[in-house]
């Protein structure tokens, strides 16, 4: 019976919408983060200063231009106060490389593209749609004036996408010996990443709208019979705070094209052998300057 009432307004709605029509909706996205996933002991003055440090990172604003077939979803562009724009450490940059770039999802023709840039170098990524197997159980709850439908999904997670990142576990085993705790301190200040990772798969719960009978979302989600107005997925939450219907000032919602055009799985592929050579690059330094001290 619920599922009849939802494809009920479904038809009801979509005839509301022109061939033609365009949306603009906002949205706030929010990370948290545990801040001693490198296994380290920290003050609470020193997880206030990573937090600080991180919250541009963990909270952002975008944009999603949509229209029935095709969708752009952007970072809201941002005036950087005095001194913020420049002298970006390595962690930084990482950590720059691993947020989400501009994105265009295609529903009609089944391709999604992403715009990044990596260590000054721009790339392309272009696969197909990724398709989520989302179960509807009719439960409802009121999103600003839009009343929304329930939809949750499981989702493999991408290796580098930082937003799920936790401790690995096992790393604090009480039957470890005090040097195996002192060698896994070391392995963890010299590589960070040996001490976490990406879970395989992750609960996604969707919030839509069928006043905007649009298979669209935030991000890489789509494929419900209305506009996704929230997303929790692990650590994630994405709130939509405003949405415009035929704004005066429509933006264009077209492929990008800047960029080396590679796979997801290639894009990965280089961020791995970067990791690895910056990795190298910092034992080799710390290698040099030891040698120096024992001359």
């Amino acid at each position: 019976m619920k599922r009849i009432l939802i494809w009920s307004l479904l038809l009801c709605t979509t005839s509301i919408f022109a061939q033609g029509f365009q949306g603009k909706a906002y949205y706030q996205s929010k990370t948290t983060m545990d801040m001693n996933f490198g296994g380290r002991q920290m003050s609470e003055e020193q997880k206030k200063r990573i937090a600080d440090r991180m919250k541009g990172f963990l909270e952002k604003v975008y944009i999603l231009d949509f229209s029935q077939s095709a969708s752009t979803y952007k970072e809201e562009e941002k005036i950087e106060a005095p001194g913020q724009g420049g002298g970006r450490g390595f962690g930084q940059m990482m950590m720059g490389s691993f947020s989400p770039g501009k994105q265009y999802k295609n529903v009609k023709d089944g391709v999604m593209m992403e715009s990044k840039e990596f260590f000054g170098k721009e790339f392309l990524i272009k696969d197909s749609l990724p398709k989520l197997e989302w179960k509807m159980d009719g439960e409802t709850k009121q999103i600003g004036k839009y009343l929304c439908f329930k939809a949750t999904a499981l989702k493999k997670v991408d290796e580098f996408d930082f937003r799920s990142l936790r401790r690995r576990r096992n790393n604090d085993g009480e039957d470890k010996t005090a040097e195996q705790k002192k060698q896994d301190s070391i392995k963890a200040t010299n590589d960070p990443m040996s001490q976490v990772e990406v879970p395989k798969e992750i609960l996604v719960t969707a919030w839509y709208t069928l006043d905007i009978p649009v298979n669209q979302g935030p991000g890489e989600y789509w494929g419900l019979p209305g506009l996704i107005l929230e997303i929790s997925a692990d650590k994630t939450t994405i709130l939509c705070s405003k949405i415009v219907m035929n704004p005066d000032k429509k933006d264009p919602i077209e492929e990008p094209t800047k960029g080396k055009e590679v796979t997801r799985a290639e894009y990965n592929d280089i961020v791995k052998k970067k990791m690895e050579e910056m990795r190298n690059m910092r034992g080799r330094g710390r290698g040099g300057r030891g040698g120096g001290r024992r001359g």
